[in-house]
């Protein structure tokens, strides 16, 4: 995200060196709950960079780990006034804020590996399907609140045009996805015309799993693979929940995915092969 400070981003990086710190003076983050007479929850929660943390808990906690630097101190301590700037995406007052942490790592990702079972990929969705979809998973969020969440994934969808900045993505796309109607023949015929479309992008590589491919390593679920441009970030494993969602970064956990991904691809159809199924699905919705 060039020029901007990702408030998301920011946060993980500074957990990590707190991590970092804590560890090399051998202590659990139970022992330093029980210093700083808070829980062991928000310590962990401050190390993994899903919670807002300010520079009083950096100046605290830096106490803690006998840091005698005073300028790594205060670097941590900018790092946590930083960390408390608010992205675009906060404006949206109805995301949540679980969503809006995966926003904000996307954002700063160079590259996406997704695989959808059910619906076309966020960043891939027309303003109709993305409408029609955010609808039907929401039966009851008002229209003005569907429009906004729309805008949202419209927004997301600016990387894939960034020239400067462009978002790497490699899609697996299920055929139950492709061919269940969302919001009507018209909606599907436009949607599977702009899969095509943008499949076609230098940095966009997009695959159909048919219904031939039998059972495969995405039986289980939707998960999205995000990477880094700086080497210090760690890969993250993003599995949507209905009510929560899970972020997986340790090594064994990235590496698990990582290979059964690299399964999907070789199972799924080619990309050429997969262009010539979105057009040919194309061709029977308009036909019935």
């Amino acid at each position: 995200m060039a020029g901007n400070v990702n408030p998301t981003v920011r946060r993980r990086r500074l957990g990590q060196e707190l991590r970092r710190l804590r560890e090399e003076q051998g202590m659990t983050a139970e022992e330093v709950a029980e210093r700083l007479l808070v829980s062991q929850s928000k310590i962990s929660r401050l190390e993994n960079g899903r919670r807002s943390i300010s520079p009083r808990d950096v100046r605290d906690l830096c106490a803690v780990y006998q840091v005698e630097d005073h300028r790594l101190v205060e670097s941590l301590m900018q790092m946590a006034r930083e960390s408390r700037q608010q992205g675009w995406w906060h404006a949206f007052a109805e995301l949540s804020p679980t969503y809006s942490v995966y926003i904000g790592l996307e954002t700063d990702a160079s590259s996406l590996r997704v695989f959808e079972p059910l619906v076309v990929p966020g960043l891939l969705q027309t303003p109709g399907y993305a409408n029609a979809v955010i609808s039907g998973a929401l039966p009851e969020v008002a229209q003005d609140e569907v429009n906004s969440r729309v805008q949202v994934r419209l927004r997301r969808q600016q990387r894939l045009h960034d020239e400067e900045n462009a978002l790497r993505l490699w899609a697996v796309v299920d055929e139950a996805a492709l061919r269940r109607e969302v919001g009507g023949p018209r909606t599907m015929i436009e949607q599977l015309h702009r899969l095509a479309e943008w499949s076609l992008l230098p940095h966009v590589t997009l695959q159909v799993m048919p219904f031939s491919a039998g059972a495969h390593p995405g039986v289980n679920g939707q998960y999205t693979i995000l990477e880094f441009p700086e080497a210090s970030d760690s890969t993250v494993i993003y599995l949507e929940g209905g009510t929560s969602d899970l972020y997986l970064e340790k090594p064994h956990d990235v590496q698990h995915y990582s290979i059964m991904y690299e399964h999907l691809r070789a199972q799924a159809l080619s990309p050429e092969q997969s262009r010539h199924f979105l057009v040919k699905l194309a061709d029977e919705y308009h036909a019935g």
